[in-house]
């Protein structure tokens, strides 16, 4: 038996401008897990805590993500010279609760689990960009309409940097050329950790209303134009120079920045939970926001000192709000260990 994990991702900025080609998000990993056990068997047998059944590979609408991926799996390890197996996998994490979605990213980090369970299994390790390749590969075959920024910091279970690629010119490539030969091109996308230099806390309030991603992309992609791509690009770029050179009232005030974009762009991105989510930073030493395609889901903040960090998560309470996840972020921390 081999067991894997995948963790899940939140945004930090750079949110529906990264649905084009070339534009920049910071994205952050959140170490909230889905495992999977893998092991050889006499017939394949798939399954996910999210659903109450196993199945095989004969189609099925609940579990086709993960037999989509395995698919292009053993159409990856055919090309590689390996002889295919039957498996039994196990699933397990729902990132959700009571039937609510977290937004953590379920679906990217399926997706992701299912490959490494599968390279383990047939004893094969890929780097970074490979794995999200892979990934990304499964979902445009899907016509997965994301920005495939969450498997990038999936793949990389860090704080990462993301430039986009062109997913209209690799969906083509991927109808018309063998996997084998669109996985060995450049794609033009990149993914790169970035290291804070401050210390700081990172906490995760949790609204509990549940966001349709898919839905809230179709709606206000549309509303994006030329000046809020630049403007989109350049606040990720000074953020992460904030986050790298240590500048705290920089990394404020792009925080703002990019929240106020949003907020531009659709009044339907700040639910009224979100918009308290946010305020309840107004006179804290700290700076919090809506992350993701909002319209629910969670917020995120960042606070630099421990004073504001505890009358903040005080008043997300106050407003039934969950801090689903909070990491001290920086240096100091590292050296701690």
């Amino acid at each position: 038996m081999i067991a894997v994990k995948t963790c899940g991702k939140l945004y930090w900025a750079g949110e529906y401008a990264i649905l084009e080609p070339g534009q920049l998000a910071l994205i952050k990993a959140i170490p909230i897990y889905m495992t999977a056990e893998i092991d050889v068997a006499a017939n394949y047998r798939l399954y996910s805590d999210m659903f109450d059944y196993a199945v095989d590979l004969t189609p099925d609408p609940a579990y086709s993500l993960i037999q989509d991926t395995i698919t292009l799996m053993e159409e990856f390890l055919t090309a590689k010279g390996q002889q295919l197996q039957a498996f039994s996998i196990d699933i397990r994490g729902k990132m959700e609760r009571e039937g609510k979605k977290f937004g953590l990213g379920s679906s990217g980090s399926v997706v992701v689990l299912v490959i490494k369970a599968m390279l383990a299994l047939y004893g094969l390790s890929v780097d970074r960009n490979l794995m999200f390749k892979l990934a990304s590969s499964v979902l445009l075959k899907r016509g997965d309409n994301g920005s495939m920024g969450d498997i990038a910091c999936i793949v990389a279970e860090d704080l990462v940097v993301y430039q986009s690629f062109n997913r209209q010119t690799v969906a083509t490539w991927l109808d018309e050329e063998t996997l084998e030969k669109v996985l060995k091109k450049d794609w033009g996308f990149s993914i790169e950790s970035v290291e804070p230099v401050l210390t700081f806390d990172f906490l995760v309030g949790w609204t509990k209303e549940v966001a349709v991603s898919s839905h809230m992309v179709k709606q206000i992609k549309n509303n994006m134009d030329a000046s809020f791509l630049q403007a989109s690009k350049e606040t990720v770029a000074n953020l992460v120079n904030a986050l790298q050179t240590g500048q705290k009232e920089k990394m404020i005030e792009q925080l703002e920045q990019a929240s106020l974009l949003l907020e531009d762009l659709s009044s339907d991105i700040y639910t009224p939970s979100l918009r308290k989510l946010k305020d309840a930073c107004l006179d804290l030493k700290a700076v919090a926001k809506s992350s993701g395609a909002g319209g629910g889901d969670c917020g995120i903040a960042l606070s630099f000192d421990r004073d504001s960090t505890n009358l903040l998560k005080k008043r997300w309470a106050d407003l039934e709000i969950e801090l689903l996840y909070q990491e001290r972020i920086g240096h100091d921390d590292k050296s701690e260990g």
